[in-house]
């Protein structure tokens, strides 16, 4: 068992101000594996006296000074890689292969970008040649980052970075479901000799540490990843103070499917749905197909999945793994039970464990035909691997459709009409369109419409979140 029962503040590990036991459990097997502890509000406050303090000084370091810890800190990142990949397996459930390459690599890329981007920043500026006015970017302050258990470092990476890189001081807490790798992450920070105060981490659940972070006086910035009820919560809490938030929410995809795409476009938006075993924010859990090709997407979709493996995430292999709770477990398997009880026609899986699988958090890729966008499974979101197939028969049915939720997430399109698919895209309300399974490039924005939240993280844009804009006139 391990003990990871200490916070990261002012640089060093320190005792919770009391006990407050968690222990961590493994998903494949249902059983312990770390032991930490949930935080208190003396432990945020203390967090944030020292990250305020850092900040006096850390603010005015030099972007070559910061750029140089970076560095520092991704060569340490590619050295511990492993322990990363392990650390995520083990609390979350992604197998060591998914882990690897998609979990532990997305933390990677995300340090790497934001160091290019970094480089090419200019935090001062001239506002234009007919101007003697002078425009400087200046970090934001005291930031509280909030992370989710389902992409761990990619979310934390997509956070601290760029809060580091700006200049800024910070207070992170992660999932109490999966913290082992921020954890992991914060002694990769005290190894590169970040000054103290700068970064800080404390434990907890939402309710104590992350309601009292959201309406800290000394917060001057709220960066949350989340479901949209916490979103929510948290917007409300901030309100009297005024600090900027920044909420990356919930999803509910479309992925469209014209009778013209390419060939393998309903079996590969099957694999993009069950891969994390479905627990991605702009996973397209809701397949709208063209009649003229509904019967065979549907064989089609019901095929792949049936091939589609689960097994513990300890295992090497292409495979999903199991959810990351008990919690979670249980609402999936209730969301299936209401598809059958709405009447939709369930097509492969269903609220059985899979064969040979008697413990752990196990659930069968599962598809659902014959749906309608007012029935739950195509409301809600699910976050686990359940897919629901529409059909439609004209373009803009198909954009009505995708459109006719609360989130704003991701969607996706599969067509080789080029110039449909620009169209579509533009009239798709997301903060990403994905054209026939291509991924984002490092460095692009990412966020939602709507109920999926405000804000962008990633490249520049995700430095500008955690800067303020001063215009200073008479500067020439």
């Amino acid at each position: 068992m391990l003990d990871k029962k200490n916070f990261y503040i002012n640089g060093k590990w320190m005792s919770p101000s009391k006990p407050n036991d968690y222990e961590i459990i493994n998903p494949s097997n249902e059983e312990p594996f770390a032991t930490i502890s949930l935080g208190y509000k003396e432990d945020i406050d203390e967090a944030v006296k020292v990250a305020k303090n850092a900040f006096i000084k850390w603010k005015e370091t030099s972007k070559e000074e910061r750029i140089a810890l970076l560095e520092k800190l991704l060569t340490i990142y590619k050295k511990r890689f492993n322990e990363m990949t392990e650390a995520i397996s083990m609390e979350m459930g992604a197998p060591m292969d998914w882990s690897a390459s998609a979990q532990t690599t997305s933390g990677q890329s995300h340090l790497e970008d934001f160091i290019l981007r970094l480089k090419d920043f200019n935090f001062e500026e001239h506002f234009d040649s007919k101007s003697n006015n002078h425009i400087s970017y200046e970090p934001i302050g005291v930031c509280g980052l909030i992370t989710p258990w389902n992409w761990p470092i990619n979310q934390i990476a997509l956070k601290v970075v760029p809060a580091l890189a700006t200049g800024c001081t910070m207070i992170l807490k992660p999932s109490e479901i999966a913290p082992i790798s921020a954890m992991l992450f914060a002694e990769m920070i005290d190894e590169a000799d970040f000054p103290p105060g700068v970064f800080n981490l404390v434990n907890g659940d939402g309710l104590g540490v992350g309601t009292h972070m959201s309406g800290h006086p000394d917060i001057d910035l709220i960066s949350f990843t989340g479901s949209t009820r916490a979103g929510k919560l948290i917007s409300k809490n901030a309100a009297d103070t005024i600090k900027r938030v920044c909420l990356e929410l919930g999803g509910k995809g479309g992925n469209i499917i014209f009778a013209d795409s390419y060939p393998n476009a309903v079996r590969d938006g099957i694999r993009n749905v069950m891969s994390n075993s479905g627990q991605s924010c702009d996973a397209p859990t809701r397949m709208l197909v063209e009649k003229p090709i509904y019967e065979r997407a549907i064989k089609e979709a019901a095929d792949e999945a049936k091939l589609i493996k689960v097994d513990s995430a300890s295992k090497k292999g292409d495979h999903i793994g199991p959810v990351v709770s008990k919690a979670q477990y249980d609402k999936i398997i209730n969301l299936i039970k209401s598809g059958i009880d709405e009447g939709a026609t369930l097509a492969a899986g269903g609220p059985e464990l899979p064969n040979n699988l008697n413990k752990g958090y196990f659930i069968k890729p599962t598809i659902f035909t014959n749906v309608t966008n007012d029935m739950q499974i195509a409301k809600k979101e699910i976050f686990g691997p359940v897919l629901s197939i529409i059909s439609f028969e004209t373009e803009e049915e198909a954009i009505k459709i995708t459109n006719d939720t609360e989130y704003g997430l991701g969607n996706y399109l599969q067509t080789e009409d080029k110039e449909k698919a620009k169209r579509v895209a533009r009239k798709l309300r997301s903060g990403c369109v994905y054209i026939n399974g291509n991924a984002a490039d490092p460095g692009t924005p990412f966020g939602g419409y709507g109920q999926s939240g405000n804000g962008r993280e990633g490249g520049t844009w995700g430095l500008e979140e955690y800067l303020e804009v001063k215009t200073i006139t008479g500067w020439n």
